[in-house]
């Protein structure tokens, strides 16, 4: 169920729909050092500063997903969703995309241009694959959210003066596809003196993912589910990549890097993450403000194991949940394991995790039921990789592994199910998981939340700001224009 809200409240966001131009060209003052667009990148650490200014747009102290978490609070796993979603739920998102596009698109047109001068072709190959990664990630959040989105590349004319209609679901794709095949083909195995940027197995792992969406809704393209298999097992064959050992380990600072974490946003001293205390109970140390609370069905729906332990606070110095003053447990996985001094300083240099190993072997398994009829046993043990150190290596009978003798449908809920479980709270993915799926009305548990549900739920609206400016487009069904 949606509602409307009044445009005339929205319109300080009007430096925003896709882009703010560079006003500098109608100064009459010429200044000495001036850098135009045209000859901005024209170094391979100009490109890079392109890319790391992308980012930002997206990582950012207080915005972008350092503060994003909000319009995926209609999942069953967050509190404070209620399936009544506003008009404005994605706004914010929609614009750092946009502008992240924007710095990815003058450096991709720059290297194409040839005006990147000084460096091999190997490192130019390198800078245009990193430039079309980023891109084809933010595009992938785009669709996702929002649906079919007006499709900005380096080639296309100013958005400001040429505005542009949305682009079909199909050709989103379709670039996204394109442009983490070339990431894959030309990006290395790894980058030794800055493990942050994103590798060849971190864009076959995202395409793993990409193809698994397109062959659920909306494409439903199942041909799909065999070449998400195919990208996923070749990240699993290629022997960069491997669980961490004990599932208490995952997120501590010094497996930021490691071998489960491909590719995230990435947070330093020098550049730290939005305040930990979002996702602290009151309890917590100095006190945390409760902002990202669990919603306490899931908790409860939630075995009992070791991975609950290590990524959800059901207590805290022997106080249960129930007794905190917000009485909702919280996720630890984003500020547990920085230490207690720098949470009461306010100091988190934790990154979020876009694409981890954890995820692939569950993309596999998934992919590998689908394209198969059925749970291969390769399948079995991918995803039994994940369970067996979830449950800390013990037999757990209220959450078994899996076998080949379950149906592909009872296999497919399972890894559904999985999911929800190890990757709680991770930009969005249970939420992607739960629109792919079309089960939004089947796990909204609460009958006052389930009587707001309707169709048009799994897509956000198109921002009202992007409405007025731009009449070619189309307001999401069940929200108002």
């Amino acid at each position: 169920m949606k509602k409307n809200i009044n445009f005339a409240l929205r319109c300080a966001l009007l430096l925003s729909v896709f882009f703010t131009g560079f006003s500098c060209k109608n100064l009459d003052e010429q200044p000495f050092s001036f850098v135009s667009p045209e000859t901005f990148s024209s170094s391979a650490a100009q490109v890079e500063a392109s890319y790391a200014a992308s980012l930002n747009h997206l990582w950012d102290y207080w915005s972008g997903y350092g503060y994003g978490y909000n319009p995926f609070r209609h999942d069953d796993q967050f509190v404070g969703g209620n399936l009544n979603i506003g008009a404005d739920n994605g706004d914010g998102l929609w614009n750092v995309h946009y502008a992240s596009i924007q710095s990815i698109n003058g450096a991709i047109a720059a290297i194409k241009a040839g005006r990147v001068k000084g460096e091999d072709q190997e490192t130019i190959d390198r800078l245009l694959a990193q430039g079309m990664f980023l891109r084809a990630h933010n595009y992938f959040m785009l669709v996702r959210m929002f649906g079919g989105v007006p499709l900005i590349t380096d080639e296309s004319p100013d958005p400001i003066s040429n505005p542009m209609p949305r682009s079909s679901v199909s050709d989103v794709y379709s670039l996204i596809v394109s442009d983490l095949t070339f990431a894959a083909s030309k990006l290395p195995l790894s980058w030794p003196d800055a493990p942050g940027k994103p590798t060849q197995g971190a864009a076959k792992g995202i395409l793993a993912k990409v193809y698994l969406t397109m062959a659920t809704f909306p494409l439903n393209e199942t041909s799909n589910y065999q070449k998400a298999e195919q990208m996923a097992r070749e990240v699993m064959e290629s022997g960069k990549y491997w669980l961490v050992t004990d599932v208490v380990d995952v997120f501590k600072p010094e497996n930021e890097y490691g071998p489960e974490m491909m590719w995230g946003y990435n947070s330093t001293s020098d550049d730290k993450t939005t305040d930990p205390q979002i996702w602290a109970p009151s309890v917590y140390g100095d006190g945390g403000w409760g902002d990202a609370a669990i919603d306490t069905t899931f908790e409860k729906s939630w075995p009992a194991q070791a991975r609950k332990d290590a990524y959800l606070m059901t207590e805290w110095n022997g106080t249960h949940y129930s007794d905190f003053p917000e009485q909702t447990p919280f996720c630890k996985k984003f500020f547990f394991y920085i230490s207690l001094d720098d949470f009461n300083g306010y100091a988190s240099t934790a990154n979020w995790p876009i694409i981890r190993y954890a995820d692939v072997l569950l993309i596999y398994a998934e992919a590998a039921n689908m394209a198969n009829g059925g749970p291969t046993q390769q399948a079995v043990d991918a995803v039994n990789q994940v369970i067996d150190r979830a449950n800390g290596y013990v037999e757990n009978p209220l959450h078994p592994k899996m076998t080949t003798s379950m149906s592909q449908t009872e296999f497919d809920e399972a890894v559904i199910q999985e999911r929800s479980w190890e990757l709680v709270f991770e930009n969005g993915d249970r939420w992607f998981d739960i629109c792919r799926k079309r089960i939004l009305d089947e796990v909204t548990t609460r009958p006052d939340y389930l009587a707001n549900f309707s169709e048009d739920d799994y897509l956000f609206p198109i921002p009202e700001v992007d409405l007025e400016l731009n009449e070619l487009l189309e307001q999401n069904p069940g929200y108002s224009e």
